[in-house]
């Protein structure tokens, strides 16, 4: 294990209004230092207010989201019906340059503008919803679009690769995080050219079943880390909202139940570990 501190996210926020009120929870006991935001969902007015009145010691973020629901504009190429296209069909465009770019820069400046309009102030971080932010292309205009708006060195950005050897060393859920890695090659030396701050050491990945001990899956996060290591999670409460949108329900109640509980605090003190925002790393 390490003595360290890293940074630990909570992906979704404001997907639904039950995933909001779980992540709230956790961010007002003090067990995250960030979560990101899907500023799609019709959730995230409330969800921006309901952090801005906390006041939390976390970073807010953007969710870059091209996955789940529908985008806030029209994107006749890229969701012709007002539906996102599933991963698996964005990833072997992405890498064949087939993109429509140019309605995802569109669309990518929609959520940012969301992300203000709502919350008052850019995003502390950008990341993506199921890692799209590192695929080829939408890489290159994230970056460029957040350069533009005078953010590089002002706002970090989630490497969601790691190094095969910190990889192999958690023993858990290795192919997610090595396939994962390969669809971000290229992305960190590209950020840190424009002057983005990054993390360093990237775990959380999940097979999301509510049945299995999340507890040993977070042990295993801890280990291998890097000299800013953040770590994922998805934690929140069950609605009809989420179960209509996203199959990872139930796995949910059973990470914010874990996060919540006095053994997250104890696999912290075994470790050494401690909780800090990016930012402070």
């Amino acid at each position: 294990m390490f003595s360290s501190a890293f940074a630990l996210c909570a992906d979704d926020f404001a997907l639904s209004p039950a995933v909001t009120r779980g992540i709230v929870e956790a961010l007002a006991a003090g067990r995250l230092t960030a979560t990101a935001a899907m500023t799609t969902q019709k959730n995230w007015p409330e969800a921006a207010k309901a952090f801005r009145d906390l006041g939390p010691d976390a970073d807010l973020g953007l969710h870059f989201n091209l996955t789940l629901g529908g985008p806030l504009g029209k994107m006749p190429a890229f969701a012709p019906d007002g539906t996102f296209p599933a991963m698996n069909a964005i990833v072997p465009a992405a890498w064949r340059r087939a993109l429509p770019r140019a309605e995802i820069r569109d669309e990518m400046r929609r959520q940012l503008d969301a992300f203000e309009h709502a919350f008052g102030a850019p995003p502390d971080f950008v990341d993506g919803h199921q890692h799209v932010q590192v695929l080829p292309g939408i890489a290159d205009d994230l970056i460029a679009e957040l350069s533009e708006r005078g953010l590089a060195g002002k706002v970090w950005l989630r490497d969601s690769a790691d190094r095969p050897k910190r990889i192999f060393a958690r023993g858990r859920h290795r192919g997610k995080a090595l396939t994962v890695s390969g669809l971000a090659r290229g992305f960190r030396a590209k950020a840190k050219a424009a002057g983005f701050a990054l993390n360093d050491g990237f775990s959380g990945f999940s097979d999301f079943d509510a049945k299995a001990d999340y507890a040993e899956d977070f042990s295993s996060y801890l280990r291998a880390p890097g000299a800013r290591p953040l770590i994922m999670c998805h934690p929140g409460h069950v609605d009809e909202e989420l179960a209509r949108l996203d199959p990872v329900t139930h796995s949910r109640e059973a990470e914010l139940a874990f996060l919540l509980s006095d053994r997250f605090a104890q696999i912290l003190d075994a470790a050494g570990a401690r909780l800090v925002r990016l930012s402070a790393i």
